[in-house]
C-alpha cells in the first residue's frame, strides 16, 4: 500500500472516488436523457426513439431494474472468479461500450444491445469498486472507514450533479445520441485514470487466491450456461417466438422478483435451522426489502413522470434564453436530488447522533416509516401542482418539482443509510452476503415498479394527474404511517434496539 494519502486517507480513495465519479457521471447522465429521448418524436430536428410513453417507462423500468439486479452475479463473478480489481476495469470498459452503441444511430436492436451491456458493465463495476474501498481499511477503526466512505460517497453525488448539466443539455438540446456519446467518453476518463493510478490499491480487490483451477472453470462454465440462456430467451422474445410486448415484459420482470424475494424469505425461514429470535429478525428484513421496493418505486419517478413533468409542464424559461426553444433542458432537474443529498447528508447524521445522545434516535422501522411518509408527501405536492396546471391550463412554476425532490431527498437519507446498516446487523451470520443480495432486489422491484407507474402517468392526460397523485400518496404515506406506529412492537418483536 502506498504511503500517499488523500485528505488524509489512503492514496487509493482518491482512485476509486474519480472512478466513480466518472461511472456515476456515466449512468445519472445517461438517466436523464433515456425517457426524454425515447419519447421523442422520430420526425423532429433532434430526432427520438419515437415510441409512446408507456412503452417508455416500461424500457426504463427493465433497464433500472436490471442494473440493481445484475449487481449479484457481478459481486459473485469478482468473487470467484476474477476479483473486485478487474471487475471494476472490465466493467468500465464494458459501460463505454454500451454507451457509444446508444451513440450509434440505428435500429432498435442496436440500441436494446447498448441497454443490455451497460447492465452488464455496471453489475461488475458498481458492487464491487465498494468492497475495495472497505478492503482499504481493512484494520483500521471503523470511525476511519466510515469517513472514507463518507467522502466515496460524495464522489457518487458530484458525478450525478453534474452529468445532467453536461450530457443532459447536449442531449435534449442539441443532439441526443451526442448526450450518451458524452456519457461513454466520462467512462473512458474514469477507466483510464483507474488504470494509471491503480497501483495505489495495493493489495486491494485482487484475484481471490482461495479458488483452485477446477472451481473457476466450473464458474467460468456456469456463467457461460446463464449468459446463453439469457441471449436465448432474449431472441425468442425479439423476434416474437415469445409472443410479450415490452410492458408485458416489465410486468412479468417485476412480479418475478418480487416471487424470488418471498422464495428465499421462506426458504430461510422454514429450513434454514434459525432460532426464534433470527428468525424474528429475517422477518424484520423481509419487511425492509418490501418497503425498499415501494420506496423506490416512488422515489425513482424522477426519471420517468417527474421527467415528462418538467418537459411538459413546467416553466422553464429561466436562462431559456441560452437556448433555440426559449426554455432550458427539462434533465437539469435530475440534478436536484444530488443537490440535495451533498447539503442535507452531513445534516442528517449530525441530527441522529444528536438524537441518540437524548435517547430520542428513532428506531429503523420509524425511519423507514419516514422515508415512505415524506414520499408520500411528495406526491401530495405533485397533486397541487398538477390541480394547478389544470386550473390554468399553463405551465407552474420550477419550486413544485424542486420541493417535491427535497421532500424525497429527505426520505432517501431517512431510508438508504439506515438500510444498509440494519441488513448487515440483523442478519444471522451465515446469511448475511445473500440478505444483502435481497436490499439490492427490492431496489430492482422499486426500480421496475417506478418505471411501469411512470409510464401510466406520463401517457394520460393532465386532468387524470391530480388523482394519481393522491393515490400514490395514499399508498406511500399510508403504509409509513402504519410503520411508524407499529415500530414499537416491531422493536420489541426483534428483541433489539434498532
Amino acid at each position: 500500500m502506498s504511503d500517499k494519502t488523500f485528505l488524509g486517507h489512503p492514496r487509493g480513495l482518491a482512485t476509486l472516488f474519480m472512478t466513480e465519479f466518472f461511472e456515476r457521471f456515466t449512468y445519472y447522465g445517461m438517466r436523464a436523457l433515456l425517457v426524454l429521448f425515447l419519447v421523442a418524436a422520430t420526425d423532429e430536428a433532434n430526432p427520438g426513439f419515437g415510441v409512446d410513453r408507456e412503452t417508455a417507462g416500461a424500457i426504463y423500468g427493465l433497464y433500472t431494474g436490471a442494473v440493481f439486479l445484475f449487481s449479484l452475479p457481478g459481486g459473485w463473478i469478482a468473487d470467484r472468479l476474477i476479483g473486485q480489481r478487474r471487475a471494476v476495469y472490465w466493467g468500465g470498459i464494458i459501460i463505454a461500450i454500451g454507451n457509444f452503441l446508444l451513440a450509434v444511430p440505428g435500429g432498435t436492436a442496436l440500441f436494446y444491445l447498448g441497454l443490455a451491456t451497460i447492465v452488464i458493465g455496471i453489475g461488475l463495476l458498481k458492487p464491487n469498486i465498494s468492497a475495495i474501498v472497505g478492503a482499504l481499511y481493512e484494520g483500521q477503526p471503523g470511525a476511519r472507514r466510515d469517513a472514507g466512505f463518507s467522502i466515496f460517497y460524495m464522489g457518487i453525488n458530484l458525478g450525478a450533479l453534474i452529468a445532467p448539466f453536461i450530457a443532459g443539455t447536449i442531449g435534449e438540446s442539441w443532439n441526443w445520441r451526442a448526450g450518451f456519446a458524452v456519457a461513454g467518453v466520462a467512462m473512458l476518463i474514469g477507466v483510464l485514470q483507474y488504470r494509471m493510478t491503480e497501483h495505489y490499491l495495493g493489495n486491494a480487490g485482487l484475484a481471490p487466491a482461495n479458488v483452485t483451477g477446477e472451481e473457476r472453470a466450473r464458474g467460468w462454465r456456469n456463467v457461460a450456461i446463464g449468459g446463453a440462456v439469457v441471449v436465448l430467451l432474449t431472441a425468442l422474445i425479439y423476434t416474437g417466438v415469445i409472443p410479450v410486448t415490452i410492458t408485458g415484459l416489465a410486468q412479468i420482470f417485476a412480479g418475478g422478483m418480487v416471487a424470488v424475494g418471498f422464495i428465499f424469505f421462506a426458504g430461510v425461514l422454514l429450513f434454514g435451522s434459525l432460532d426464534a429470535d433470527e428468525k424474528k429478525r429475517v422477518l424484520l428484513i423481509a419487511l425492509f426489502f418490501l418497503c425498499a421496493a415501494l420506496f423506490w418505486a416512488g422515489f425513482e419517478q424522477q426519471a420517468t413522470t417527474f421527467n415528462l413533468f418538467a418537459q411538459d409542464f413546467t416553466d422553464r424559461s429561466w436562462l431559456g434564453g441560452m437556448f433555440a426553444d426559449g426554455e432550458h433542458p427539462a434533465a437539469w432537474y435530475q440534478s436536484a436530488n444530488p443537490i440535495f443529498v451533498v447539503i442535507f447528508a452531513p445534516v442528517f447524521a449530525w441530527m441522529w447522533v444528536a438524537l441518540g445522545r437524548r435517547n430520542l434516535d428513532p428506531s429503523s422501522p420509524a425511519k423507514f416509516g419516514l422515508a415512505l411518509v415524506l414520499v408520500g408527501v411528495g406526491f401530495l405536492v405533485m397533486m397541487w401542482a398538477a390541480q394547478l396546471v389544470v386550473a390554468t391550463d399553463s405551465k407552474v412554476a420550477p419550486t413544485w418539482l424542486l420541493l417535491t425532490y427535497l421532500l424525497q431527498t429527505f426520505g432517501e437519507l431517512c431510508l438508504s443509510p439506515v438500510g444498509l446498516s440494519n441488513v448487515t446487523k440483523l442478519s444471522p451470520k451465515r446469511y448475511v452476503g445473500q440478505m444483502m443480495g435481497t436490499w439490492f432486489l427490492g431496489a430492482a422491484v422499486g426500480n421496475a415498479l417506478a418505471g411501469l407507474i411512470g409510464g401510466h402517468v406520463g401517457s394520460g392526460e393532465a386532468a387524470a394527474m391530480p388523482v394519481q397523485f393522491l393515490q400514490m400518496c395514499f399508498i406511500a404515506g399510508g403504509a409509513g404511517l402504519v410503520l411508524i406506529l407499529s415500530s414499537p412492537w416491531l422493536k420489541k418483536l426483534t428483541g433489539s434496539q434498532q
